[in-house]
């Protein structure tokens, strides 16, 4: 998630969604911190649990696990993706997979800016449904937002795929969508905890950074608590709540706080959104921590191209939890055209990845290999020549 974003969708709508997804930045690990000198003992089984996920989670090799395959491309269509806000880095980066899957199998893409308010985006669905296009992109907010909206579209026989519209993937009924595109959070929320419990080798002072206003994003710091609390060497030091819209105000004032309170203690933070963490920066500078020093700081969701650079250049975040973007808007693409067929869903939901200074490559998004000529494939489509 991102300054600009509530989960998947702006700091505006944090309070008028139940159920956003979320843009998250940041990651670069370094080497695990001394004991903090924890009240209880390590976890040997939990641990080795967590370096099994990890390991997993950092590969940047794995085979194409999605789809293989469905409906050869259908011909020419147009679609028109609503965007919560073009400044979200995810909503951007989907809208770029969007387009660029769209190039590849021969269709027209239009993308309609939110503005990342409720008015401004009930306006440009209700401009997407006067288009009549032959799909509608539903880009990072709750369709729930434009339900009047969402009733032409159906009254127009106009398929909805969201991206990050609903908390769950796959197909949904209430709001009526095709299906959603996402990861899962329980996942999201599990890997990022396995990745504490094994940097720190079981042993940990972990701070969660939460907005507790968006059911969503509270649902996910529980989750991470949960899993972090399999370990008895974790212990949670606190749980901040600092809404997505007060983090560049509040974050800083909540570090120097938690600092004063656990100098030594606090080794590890998760957090439901990598802007936490470009918001510590400055507090943790003043305090003359070390960018790649305690606390080491993972965010639980998206990985924008902010957190990316954070990672590489190890300041004050060790890891991220990046949506493969452009993968999901290919992925979007190949959904409408299953709908545009008869065919169901594809069911699929992308593994989740864990991005370090490590593995990142010095890239700044997070790009798997194989699912454009998979696509291809699918669609009986060439891939360009050169």
């Amino acid at each position: 998630m991102s300054r600009t974003a509530v989960p998947a969708g702006a700091a505006v709508l944090a309070v008028a969604l139940a159920a956003l997804t979320g843009c998250e930045r940041g990651s670069s690990a370094g080497p695990a911190p001394p004991p903090a000198t924890p009240a209880r003992s390590g976890c040997p089984a939990t641990l080795a649990r967590a370096e099994t996920a990890v390991r997993q989670a950092e590969r940047t090799d794995a085979a194409w696990d999605g789809p293989a395959t469905g409906p050869r491309a259908v011909p020419v269509r147009s679609l028109v993706l609503v965007a919560q806000s073009m400044t979200n880095p995810g909503v951007a980066g989907v809208a770029g997979g969007v387009q660029e899957a769209a190039g590849a199998i021969g269709w027209d893409v239009r993308v309609i800016d939110g503005q990342g308010t409720p008015a401004g985006i009930q306006a440009a669905f209700g401009q997407a449904v006067a288009l009549r296009p032959a799909g509608i992109v539903v880009a990072g907010f709750d369709p729930r937002l434009t339900s009047q909206q969402v009733a032409q579209a159906a009254a127009e026989h106009i398929p909805l795929v969201g991206w990050h519209a609903v908390a769950s993937p796959g197909p949904s009924r209430d709001p009526a969508l095709f299906t959603n595109v996402t990861t899962r959070v329980g996942d999201v929320a599990r890997i990022s905890a396995d990745w504490v419990i094994a940097h720190a080798h079981g042993v940990a002072g972990v701070v969660v950074f939460t907005d507790a206003s968006i059911p969503f994003a509270r649902n996910k710091s529980d989750l991470i608590t949960k899993e972090l609390g399999t370990c008895a060497g974790v212990r949670i030091l606190a749980e901040e709540n600092v809404p997505l819209a007060d983090t560049s105000s509040r974050t800083p004032q909540e570090v120097s706080s938690l600092l004063s309170r656990f100098p030594r203690a606090w080794t590890h933070s998760v957090a439901i959104n990598d802007v936490y963490f470009a918001d510590a920066a400055p507090a943790l500078r003043a305090a003359r921590r070390k960018g790649a020093g305690a606390p080491f700081n993972i965010g639980a969701g998206d990985g924008d191209p902010s957190a990316f650079q954070r990672i590489n250049s190890r300041q004050f975040q060790a890891a991220t939890v990046p949506e493969a973007l452009s993968e999901q808007g290919w992925q979007i693409v190949d959904e409408f055209n299953r709908a545009f067929a008869g065919r169901p869903a594809s069911g699929y939901v992308a593994p989740v990845h864990i991005t370090t200074a490590a593995n990142s490559g010095g890239a700044t998004s997070w790009d798997p290999p194989g699912y454009r000529a998979a696509y291809r494939r699918i669609w009986g489509v060439a891939a360009p020549a050169g």
